[in-house]
C-alpha cells in the first residue's frame, strides 16, 4: 500500500490535525501555525514513513513534537512587552553618527589595515555575504568573520576618534 499524495494526504487529516492543534495551543493563529508546519513537514520528510498505515499517527505525533518544541522555546526565552523591561535596557548615547557622512567613512575605511578592508568594504558597501566574500577572497569563512569583526572595530576607532577631533576629518 502506497503513501497518499500531499493534496489527498491534506483533504483527509486537516480538520482533525487542526482540531488537535487548537485544543493544545489554544489560539487559533498558533494552531494553524502547528498544522501548516505538520504539513510542512510531512512534504520533506514524510516519504521515509515505510508503513503507510502509520500516517495518521506520524501526522498527530509530529504535530504534538512541534507544539511541544514551542512550549520549551517560549520557556527558555519567555516574551516581555517593552514596556515591562524598559527600565533593565541599557542607555545609549549616540557618538554622533548623525554627523557622519560617507566620505568621512570612506577616509575613515582608508586606514583600516588593507586586510581587513576588503571583507569589510565587500560586505557593507557590496552587501556580498559571508561566503561570497570567503570566495571571491579565496579565504575561509571563519577567516572573512573575524576580518570584518576586526575591520568595523577598527572603523568605529578611527570613525570615533573623527567624531571626537572634527580636524581630522578635513585633512
Amino acid at each position: 500500500m502506497s503513501l497518499p499524495d500531499f493534496e489527498q494526504l491534506v483533504a483527509t487529516y486537516h480538520d482533525a490535525l487542526y482540531r488537535f492543534a487548537l485544543s493544545l495551543a489554544r489560539t487559533e493563529s498558533e494552531a494553524c501555525d502547528l498544522t501548516q508546519q505538520t504539513f510542512l513537514l510531512w512534504a520533506t520528510k514524510g516519504h521515509q514513513l515505510r508503513d503507510s498505515t502509520r500516517v495518521k499517527s506520524w501526522l498527530f505525533t509530529t504535530l504534538h513534537r512541534e507544539f511541544l518544541a514551542g512550549q520549551r522555546k517560549i520557556v527558555r526565552f519567555p516574551h516581555h512587552d517593552l514596556e515591562e523591561t524598559e527600565s533593565e535596557l541599557p542607555v545609549v548615547t549616540p557618538v554622533g553618527g548623525e554627523n557622519i557622512d560617507f566620505q568621512a567613512v570612506l577616509d575613515a575605511m582608508a586606514t583600516v589595515d588593507v586586510v581587513y578592508r576588503a571583507p569589510v568594504s565587500l560586505f557593507y558597501l557590496e552587501d556580498y555575504s559571508y561566503n561570497e566574500i570567503a570566495d571571491i577572497l579565496g579565504v575561509p569563512l571563519g577567516t572573512i568573520k573575524s576580518r570584518i569583526s576586526r575591520g568595523i572595530a577598527q572603523l568605529k576607532e578611527r570613525l570615533t576618534a573623527t567624531l571626537s577631533n572634527p580636524e581630522l576629518s578635513h585633512g
